[in-house]
């Protein structure tokens, strides 16, 4: 029996193309038939190598992770968007490879995204999710996530509900 090896670091700009294959991959399974096809088609081609080389440059702060040495997933983390929420931090964005996800590593992942905004000092996160996305919804339930706060997300006139989940 061999050794899982999962491992998280920072993204560089030569990580570009990976994270532009997981974000297109991941959204395909999370979001077909949920986001209206055309809005979707646009939101993933508009993220491809360049926007994610430029986004790093900008020195966004993106996690990736690591299994056996492949890149299978990345999280984005920063400062709380929305000031009427009490928590400082945001997980922007946690996306796996679909055939990594239900392993455990995107809860590792999870855990290293709010380390990291723990590290920067920020206390407490929030994160958005569709409220049509239940496997998603369950993800946070299950790692003690707490409903906070809805709104609303505009996708081609149609408007979907979205949900804040919150921990500390």
């Amino acid at each position: 029996m061999g050794t899982l090896t999962l491992n998280v670091r920072r993204a560089g700009t030569a990580d570009g193309g990976d994270i532009a294959a997981i974000h297109d991959a991941a959204w395909w399974n999370a979001y077909s038939g949920m986001i209206p096809p055309r809005a979707l088609t646009r939101m993933i081609q508009r993220r491809g190598k360049a926007w994610w080389q430029a986004a790093i440059s900008r020195q966004t702060v993106i996690l990736l992770l690591e299994i056996q040495g492949k890149t299978v997933g990345y999280a984005t983390v920063g400062r709380n968007r929305v000031k009427t929420l009490p928590f400082d931090g945001e997980v922007y964005e946690l996306y796996l490879l679909p055939e990594y996800q239900g392993i455990g590593a995107g809860s590792h992942l999870f855990l290293a995204a709010m380390g990291e905004l723990k590290r920067r000092g920020l206390s407490g996160a929030v994160v958005w999710v569709l409220a049509d996305n239940h496997s998603a919804i369950r993800f946070y339930e299950n790692a003690g996530g707490k409903q906070v706060a809805e709104g609303k997300e505009t996708f081609d006139d149609r408007d979907l509900r979205k949900i804040a989940f919150a921990w500390g």
